[in-house]
């Protein structure tokens, strides 16, 4: 490979000047995605896709632990059962893709490609919804569904076609749909704060911006470096308006029938693209150790004299971090050079890197450095495992209290459009204020900066933050975040 090429391997693009390119060459030299010649489609490379998997298995442990089983439902929905809920049909139409055809023969229906499931796994759950002993139902999926409304691809934000969860729940009354409501916006909240290290924001959508049909959206959200928001992820009630669409019912004690209530809840990879706009910057990508592939990698560093000896010394330390359950990998190619591979495994985000020469060799020692910030420690043989494991909780915390300091201090009031206008404009971040509820409030700052309520809070008797809209002047009803969004 010539220099140039080499050179190539790394970020050229700034995250701060140069954002939207930055991203995407950080997603494809770190070999997470690549793009497809079909806009709005890419290929989750096997690193990607690891990752993903981790976020996963967190969730899904998490889910079993609370009582849901998961299953799969058709990809294809009837058109006649997305009619059966009108307020799903109205918020997704313009994004449905449609099949009409099976080989050569027109469908004597048209088949819905799932833009979400509520319409194919509801009609099941009423099946198997007999009695108040069938209550409550908690069922989850792990697919892909697809919206045609992305114009820009951006891998993992968004995609026509992009991988998630989505939960459905069925309740003998609105107490039980509302604690499995906040149980799932619990665990997502956990997601982003254990696992991501990333600290979030809860709250509702306010009513003009919840799921088609729902009665209650509840929202993660989480602040990226560039002063947007990113819907983390998002728990609905829905109140008995499903229940009542597919008659999902059940017979009580009483042998009266009664209508469920229903839930739903879902994350998708946009978690990904989060995590890797939070905490990754202009040498590549940055993860934090719960969900790195490879948590550390050895470059052990040799001459020809020392090459057998530290060598073996490498392989000893790489057996003994993968007993101590470590996912530690060797770098022990011939063909690069220590400064090559410190690159490229800094690029692709390995959280800690353990060099290790004849010096190490001779103090039975270890020199750790974290990816974050280059810190470097030379330490012990001896206890090594439980060192290493010590090293990468600091990584983690680093990560995490960096962005905790991102979102300390981008939470400002305002008390005028002006003032909401002029804070996103110069900050980003949230602005908080005053609204009277009304949609026709958000328009003027949507239109002039592109900023939207991003949440309100998730206690509807809270008072809010102003007497006044910021925006018209009336009463406010309850406080409102305003923010630019991915």
């Amino acid at each position: 490979m010539s220099e140039d090429s080499e050179q190539e391997l790394g970020i050229t693009k700034s995250k701060e000047y140069e954002t939207g390119d930055w991203y995407a060459e950080v997603v494809q030299k770190a070999e997470l995605a690549s793009y497809t010649s079909m806009g709005g489609f890419i290929v989750t490379r096997p690193r990607g896709y690891a990752i993903w998997e981790r976020i996963q298995n967190a969730l899904d442990g998490w889910f079993k632990d609370t009582g849901v089983q998961n299953a799969y439902f058709p990809l294809f929905i009837p058109e006649s059962f997305l009619e059966r809920e009108k307020d799903i049909v109205e918020g997704f139409d313009p994004e449905v893709a449609w099949v009409t055809h099976g080989g050569y023969d027109e469908l004597e229906e048209r088949l819905a490609v799932r833009p979400t499931s509520e319409s194919i796994i509801a009609p099941f759950m009423a099946e198997w919804t007999r009695s108040h002993r069938d209550l409550p139902l908690r069922l989850n999926q792990w697919c892909s569904v697809v919206r045609w409304e992305a114009t820009e691809t951006k891998p993992f934000f968004r995609t026509k076609e992009f991988l998630w969860q989505e939960g459905h729940t069925a309740h003998r009354d609105e107490e039980g749909a509302w604690d499995e409501t906040m149980t799932r916006l619990e665990q997502y909240e956990r997601l982003y704060e254990d696992v991501l290290a990333i600290p979030p924001l809860t709250g509702r959508k306010p009513p003009h911006d919840k799921f088609p049909g729902a009665h209650t959206t509840t929202t993660v959200e989480a602040l990226m470096p560039d002063g947007k928001s990113v819907q983390g992820a998002t728990s609905h009630y829905l109140g008995t308006s499903f229940g009542e669409a597919f008659d999902i019912t059940y017979i009580d004690e009483d042998e009266d029938e009664q209508t469920a209530h229903t839930t739903s809840w879902g994350l998708s990879w946009r978690a990904m693209g989060a995590l890797i706009m939070t905490h990754s910057d202009d040498q590549g990508l940055v993860l934090p150790p719960t969900l790195a592939p490879e948590q550390v990698v050895i470059v052990p560093i040799w001459d020809e004299d020392t090459q057998t000896e530290v060598l073996q010394y490498a392989e000893e330390i790489e057996e003994t971090l993968d007993e101590a359950g470590i996912r530690v990998h060797l770098d022990d190619r011939e063909n690069r050079n220590p400064g090559f591979k410190y690159n490229e495994w800094e690029l692709k985000g390995v959280p800690v890197r353990i060099e290790l020469g004849p010096n190490e060799l001779e103090e039975e020692a270890a020199t750790l450095v974290h990816r974050p910030d280059g810190e470097t420690e030379t330490v012990d043989r001896d206890g090594l495992g439980d060192t290493v494991e010590e090293h990468l909780d600091t990584v983690f915390a680093k990560l995490y209290a960096r962005a905790e300091e991102t979102l300390e201090g981008e939470v400002r009031e305002a008390t005028s459009r002006e003032e909401i206008l002029g804070t996103i404009g110069q900050h980003g971040g949230y602005v908080k204020c005053g609204w009277c509820g009304d949609e026709a409030c958000e328009e003027p700052i949507k239109d002039a900066i592109a900023a939207e309520i991003a949440l309100v809070p998730l206690d509807r008797d809270e008072e809010p933050i102003h007497d006044e809209c910021a925006i018209c002047g009336e009463p406010a009803e309850e406080t409102a975040y305003f923010a630019k969004t991915y």
